[in-house]
């Protein structure tokens, strides 16, 4: 089960509290230092993906651990932006639900023998909120340009894909379990 994609994996979840520690210390250092843990955990997500599907490694803990060692990432991160005031609390509530429902609907649905598979917007989402991220994680003006207005642009982006995204997972468990059902 501990295959190396899946030790990939549980290393970006084990990222994620020195990313959150980092952002902490505030200075333009730490939010370097910050942005390229989080870039590199954000490229684990590549990676143990491209491994475990070349190398024949995909589990179902690894379809468990991969979703969840996104979220762990990317909503720790968020909610640190929002107590430091680097994002709107009110963005920050709305992916972290959505991603709340959709993660319940999908183990809901998985009791239920169905498979909820991640949409193209779903996967954009989490692509436009890692490229959020490394701008606003960053929070201090680099080479004498604020990337602050590139991140809150993006993160509003990302914002409108978690709604859709997320409106398409409960569209999508509402339909098969109707037709289950029926």
């Amino acid at each position: 089960m501990l295959n190396l994609a899946n030790k990939i994996t549980l290393l970006r979840i084990l990222m994620t509290p020195l990313v959150v520690l980092l952002l902490y210390f505030e200075g333009p250092i730490a939010c370097i230092l910050a942005t390229l843990a989080f870039i590199f955990a954000s490229l684990t997500d590549w990676a143990d993906g491209y491994i475990a599907r070349r190398s024949n490694m995909v589990t179902s803990m690894g379809k468990f651990l991969d979703p969840l060692a996104d979220k762990v990432l990317i909503c720790s991160v968020l909610i640190m932006f929002v107590k430091l005031g680097w994002a709107p609390a009110w963005v920050v509530i709305i992916i972290v639900c959505r991603e709340l429902v959709v993660t319940g609907l999908r183990a809901i649905a998985i009791d239920e023998g169905i498979v909820l598979a991640a949409d193209k917007f779903g996967k954009a989402k989490t692509v436009l909120q890692i490229f959020a991220i490394v701008p606003l994680a960053l929070h201090y003006p680099l080479w004498g340009m604020d990337l602050q207005p590139l991140g809150l642009g993006l993160l509003y982006a990302a914002l409108v894909l978690a709604v859709v995204s997320g409106s398409n997972y409960c569209y999508d468990f509402y339909r098969n379990t109707r037709k289950q059902a029926g």
